[in-house]
């Protein structure tokens, strides 16, 4: 496929997203997704990756989250992938970039990676860089508030370990969500680039952290 088709199918997935995501929750709207759009591209400078296959996993990979659909992870493959077939590109590119997405979830740390590529590589760090620093922080809140949970409970220790069924169903407070995926995404990289960038934002959240204890105890 040469450039100027792969870019029109690009165009036509950006604008079908923005419309599928039209009113979806803040953390996981059409902006999340250009964002990890951008992240991925910048990523794939330094790598050697297909960026056609790169771009498409980016602007699909959350067309259709699993916590909005009651835990079922095949809605948003099923998508992508109807949607990818009717833009006409090759079988090949379209079982990739659904793997990207059956396969770029976090689900609790514990996940067995049923694929790999450099693609989802640089697909999942420029995903997981939006899960931490500012944005990750504003994000991770904004979800708290619209499931109705707790800011912080002192009584409720965050669970590590967890099976990716119980990270689904957890409904614990939003600061063990830091402990329990936030703080532990830097090491989980698994580009130079994105290790890099998620240095920066691993500090500015543990900072954050710091603040909010003090706050919360009255020190501050």
């Amino acid at each position: 496929m040469d450039q100027t088709k792969e870019q029109s199918v690009i165009n036509q997935t950006i604008r079908f997203v923005k419309e599928t995501l039209r009113d979806a929750e803040g953390g996981h709207d059409w902006f999340h997704i250009e964002r990890v759009y951008k992240n991925a591209l910048l990523i794939a400078k330094g790598e050697n990756v297909d960026l056609f296959v790169v771009s498409l996993g980016a602007l699909l990979h959350d067309i259709a989250d699993s916590k909005f659909y009651d835990g079922d992870d095949t809605v948003g493959p099923k998508m992508a992938r109807t949607f990818l077939m009717a833009q006409q590109i090759s079988e090949d590119v379209i079982t990739h970039v659904v793997k990207i997405i059956e396969n770029i979830s976090y689900k609790g740390g514990n996940a067995v990676k049923t694929f790999s590529s450099m693609e989802l590589n640089v697909v999942q760090d420029a995903d997981r860089l939006d899960a931490i620093g500012a944005i990750g922080i504003a994000r991770t809140f904004n979800y708290g508030g619209f499931k109705n949970r707790k800011i912080y409970d002192p009584e409720i220790a965050p669970q590590q370990n967890m099976t990716p069924k119980a990270y689904k169903k957890s409904t614990a407070p939003t600061i063990n969500h830091f402990y329990e995926k936030l703080l532990l995404l830097k090491d989980k990289m698994n580009t130079e680039t994105g290790k890099k960038i998620a240095q920066e934002r691993h500090t500015f959240m543990e900072l954050f952290l710091e603040q909010f204890y003090g706050e919360w105890n009255g020190e501050r």
